[in-house]
């Protein structure tokens, strides 16, 4: 009996090494073993026994071309200071333990920072010290643990995959199949003594054993890989009753023509995987066109600020910008798109690329990567590449800054895990029941049982739903981070608005000044400092104020959020914002930016704030829903703001940052399931802290991890509508359950007692997909038609 690798689980063929009382096939087996129990990751082995990948004895030398500067700047896909971030292709991860021990690497190698493995599409993404670890170093490491990466041309140019055409060759062979083999099979169905018949019946149930072979062997090979895949896994997939379906047609058929006693059920079997394959078609077609919709979350909007050469500022969107554009940066504001530095003091963070916080100064003709966040004074940039909309999706969407809530995706795996054992059980009961009836017709019993029940139109439920809403919402200006956010908005009961920018708007009409008369070469200078500040206030006092920005270099810019920024233009020391900061006493009833100079106070512009209109009919909706308004403002409109908002919970005024942010805690502390509506940048803290953050964006870059939905600065007064689509999603769903289920109960009904042909359930089975997916596409029209009118 052969022996097989502790590590591989491959057969010893050459060399037996016994080393800690386990035997190993090569010493690379026994290389990586060593390296787990060293690293006390040893726990590979209990997630799945002989996991592991034989590694690979090519030299080592095989990979030093990755450390050639050009080709190095080609594969990664991120650079900077001491951290370089390369996704590698790994075709070989297959299992849990794959993943497990795939993002424990930095447990074994130091010069490794964190790694992240997409499974679906078998690629692996590392952040590494480059100093520490070279490129060549990183792929051999990978390839002596088993996991050796594909690196070619294609997946440096990160071209899309091909389409796989093998599901229409395997369609097409059991079309074939089906269609001559109902046709051989037709004399049989007539019947009759005919001798001609009689004589020829062996030759015709030959012909059709032959043509249903690849049928069996080829064209159903999806299933037995995912239905094998699953048991080594310790996972039973609905593949699993389908494959024993197959396999008890396909032996009944050859035993029945092999002792002459029937002609079997090869034309049904060819039938039942067209039909099969038909229905696997459409859902991949479907899911396709959803995945395809589903990309309008690369079309945030996004907006950012392009500079002509005579220093003229315009707000576009994102999906705009070209390359050689010139675009300005603020402080604390994501840098959308790779560029060369051309103006101002770079201090880039890039934690949002390589999960570490810190900071690499920036110097005029340095590139600098999308993704970053400036801190400090405004940049200038020149656009150097094609907007990589998807690229900036991926960092909204990192690992890292998920809440982890489990939702209705999670309720539907375990219903399926559970229902196939369910299933195989009745088919097991039917069986025992019917062999001593009608052996004959057992076995068309219990195929018809493994077929037709299917957890397919259950687990279509919750993603073919929530897909269609995410398009609806995004359609509305109402871009949502994931399908769990559409969850956890059906689920709210409080609801904290911040005033500033997301229930106000300002006019430069409703700004005055007040203090004594600041001359041209002062304000020339304030307008500069004004435009590196992202504030809403700063942003509106900059188009009031009329003259021309020159574009002065801007020194020693420092931002306190919640206080106010300094800055030295020209040699001169300006300070901006609260009265505080700027040590003045506040006037209580109202909202001001102060203004000193070399510690000089100089004097304030008065904002009286525009609250949106129609806010008080939103308000009035909003009945079910705790209310909070928070400000960093005084509480000089706090009455304004009461007869604004009746039904109000709680408002609280010159709250900071921080204050926000532990003031969303105190109400989650009290069971509440809170939305926070904010600035994506000065309310980051709040909008992370909320169970919803939602970001305002309002022709500002408001990108922000932080935050799980981005909506239009407009739509803010209809979020209602926003609310009642995401609860009627859920209403949707719920629905789709009890069509699946009711399907499931009535098929099986009449399966087990002998009413349904196996065919007959291999047409109803795609058909309770098809079902679903139509009545989730017109339910979710209709909804987003009720709300939304004629652009749902």
């Amino acid at each position: 009996m052969s022996e097989n690798c502790f590590h591989c689980g491959q057969d010893i063929e050459k060399e037996r090494i016994l080393f800690d009382e386990k035997t190993f096939c090569c010493n690379g087996c026994k290389s990586v073993y060593e390296i787990l129990n060293i690293n006390n990751l040893s726990n590979f082995y209990e997630l799945n026994k002989r996991a592991g990948i034989r590694p690979n004895d090519e030299n080592s030398t095989q990979y030093d071309y990755l450390d050639t500067p050009e080709i190095f700047e080609k594969v990664t896909d991120f650079s900077e200071g001491n951290t370089s971030l390369i996704t590698f292709k790994i075709p070989v991860i297959h299992c849990s333990s794959c993943i497990w021990l795939l993002e424990s690497l930095h447990t074994i190698n130091n010069g490794i920072k964190y790694s992240q493995v997409n499974f679906t599409r078998k690629t692996l993404q590392v952040s590494f010290n480059h100093n520490e670890l070279k490129l060549s170093e990183l792929a051999n490491f990978l390839t002596n643990l088993g996991y050796k990466p594909v690196i070619s041309l294609e997946t440096a140019d990160k071209n899309v995959d091909h389409l796989d055409k093998s599901l229409l060759v395997k369609f097409a062979i059991a079309a074939f199949a089906f269609g001559n083999g109902m046709f051989l099979a037709f004399p049989e169905y007539i019947g009759g003594e005919d001798y001609w018949m009689d004589h020829y019946k062996g030759l015709f149930r030959t012909l059709m054993c032959i043509l249903a072979i690849p049928v069996v062997f080829y064209s159903a090979s999806d299933y037995y890989k995912s239905a094998w895949y699953g048991l080594k896994n310790k996972i039973v997939n609905i593949d699993v009753p389908i494959v024993l379906g197959i396999i008890v047609l396909f032996g009944r058929s050859v035993y029945e023509i092999v002792t002459d006693y029937g002609p079997g059920y090869f034309d049904t079997l060819c039938g039942l995987l067209f039909f099969m394959l038909l229905g696997k078609i459409f859902q991949k077609r479907t899911y396709n066109a959803l995945s395809y919709d589903r990309d309008y979350k690369s079309f945030y909007p996004i907006a950012v600020t392009k500079v002509d050469f005579e220093g003229k500022q315009n707000n576009i969107l994102l999906s705009e910008v070209k390359v050689g554009d010139r675009i300005l940066v603020r402080n604390q504001e994501i840098i959308p798109v790779d560029a060369i530095l051309i103006n101002g003091e770079g201090n880039i963070d890039n934690s949002f690329i390589t999960g570490e916080s810190e900071s690499i100064s920036k110097h005029p003709g340095d590139k600098i990567f999308a993704g970053g966040k400036q801190i400090g004074s405004s940049l200038e940039l020149e656009v150097i590449k094609n907007v990589d909309q998807s690229y900036l999706t991926q960092l909204w969407n990192k690992e890292a800054f998920k809440k982890h809530e489990t939702g209705l995706d999670t309720l539907t795996n375990r219903i399926s895990k559970y229902f196939t054992f369910i299933i195989l059980g009745i088919a097991l009961i039917s069986g025992i029941y019917w062999s001593f009836v009608d052996l004959e017709k057992m076995f068309q019993v219990v195929s018809a049982i493994l077929i037709i029940a299917c957890p397919c139109a259950l687990a279509l439920s919750a993603p073919f739903t929530f897909g269609h809403i995410m398009r609806i919402l995004g359609r509305n200006k109402f871009y949502v981070k994931d399908t769990l956010t559409i969850e956890k908005i059906a689920k709210l009961n409080t609801i904290v608005f911040d005033k500033t920018g997301t229930i106000t708007h300002r006019k430069k009409s409703n700004i005055k000044y007040e203090g004594s008369e600041i001359n041209e070469f002062d304000l020339l200078n304030i307008k500069t400092l004004l435009k590196n500040s992202n504030h809403p206030l700063s942003k509106s006092l900059y188009e009031f104020i009329e003259v021309n920005d020159d574009y002065f270099p801007v020194e020693n810019f420092q931002e306190i959020s919640g206080k106010g920024y300094e800055a030295s233009v020209r040699g001169i020391v300006y300070k901006i914002g609260s009265a505080r900061y700027n040590n003045q006493a506040s006037k209580n009833l109202e909202t001001a930016v102060y203004i000193s100079k070399n510690n000089e106070f100089l004097g304030k512009f008065i904002f009286k704030n525009e609250y949106r209109e129609n806010l008080q009919n939103l308000f009035k909706k909003l009945t079910n829903y705790n209310v909070f308004i928070l400000s960093g403002d005084n509480s000089s409109e706090e009455n304004q703001l009461k007869e604004l908002i009746p039904n109000y919970k709680g408002m609280a005024f010159n709250q900071n940052p921080e204050d926000k942010l532990n003031y969303i805690k105190n109400l989650q502390d009290q069971k509440m399931k809170v939305a926070m509506l904010g600035d994506g940048l000065n309310d980051a803290g709040a909008l992370k802290q909320s169970n919803v953050g939602i970001a305002i964006a309002d022709d500002s870059n408001s990108f922000t991890p932080s935050s799980d939905v981005i909506m239009n600065g407009e739509k803010v007064v209809t979020l209602d509508k926003y609310l009642n689509v995401c609860k009627g999603s859920i209403t949707i769903v719920k629905m789709t359950f009890i069509i699946s289920f009711l399907y499931n109960i009535v098929g099986l009904s009449y399966a087990v007692t002998g009413h349904m042909h196996p065919l007959f359930a291999a047409l109803i089975m795609p058909a309770s997909s098809i079902t679903v997916v139509s009545f989730t596409t017109f339910s979710t029209w209709i909804l987003g038609r009720k709300h939304f009118k004629k652009q749902a």
